[in-house]
């Protein structure tokens, strides 16, 4: 932050958690596309996702526009989901890069459950999402190691 800047609430790393969607969907040709367009109907968007298939069920991980949106429907239309807060950081090309990023994570001692990219791009730059032990830890060290680390307000539209 630089001299004279005022820190305001969105600038403190614990606002800026976001809430991911995980679904448990039949693996079923259609039933991902089933999802995004039930979504997408409801004026909700899916910024960013991870897939991981099995032979009977597919995990997906969704961050959306409107995360409490989203749980809403989730539950009036009985689709059984989870959440968990995730950090989403922004990297570039110069010194904040992944390699950097993850740098900061290890002298942290933060242990990663899984990381993404997100398919928005709210600064024109490569977005990636990080769950982690310690969500706090992870945002508030990537965010004193000059990160931008977004909150749900840069995600909405």
């Amino acid at each position: 932050m630089e001299e004279g800047q005022e820190m305001t609430t969105m600038d403190t790393p614990a606002c800026s958690q976001i809430q991911q969607l995980s679904v448990f969907l039949a693996n079923r040709v259609g039933s991902l596309m089933s999802l995004v367009k039930l979504l997408r109907d409801h004026h909700i968007e899916v910024l960013g996702l991870s897939v991981q298939d099995s032979t009977e069920l597919t995990l997906v991980r969704l961050v959306v526009t409107d995360p409490e949106g989203a749980q809403a429907l989730f539950i009036e239309k009985g689709i059984a989901h989870t959440t968990v807060d995730v950090v989403v950081v922004e990297l570039d090309e110069g010194g904040r890069d992944l390699n950097h990023c993850l740098s900061v994570l290890l002298a942290a001692e933060v242990n990663i459950h899984f990381l993404y990219a997100l398919l928005a791009r709210p600064g024109r730059n490569a977005v990636m999402v990080v769950q982690c032990d310690d969500g706090e830890v992870c945002a508030t060290s990537l965010h004193e190691s000059g990160f931008h680390v977004l909150a749900q307000e840069d995600l909405s539209r």
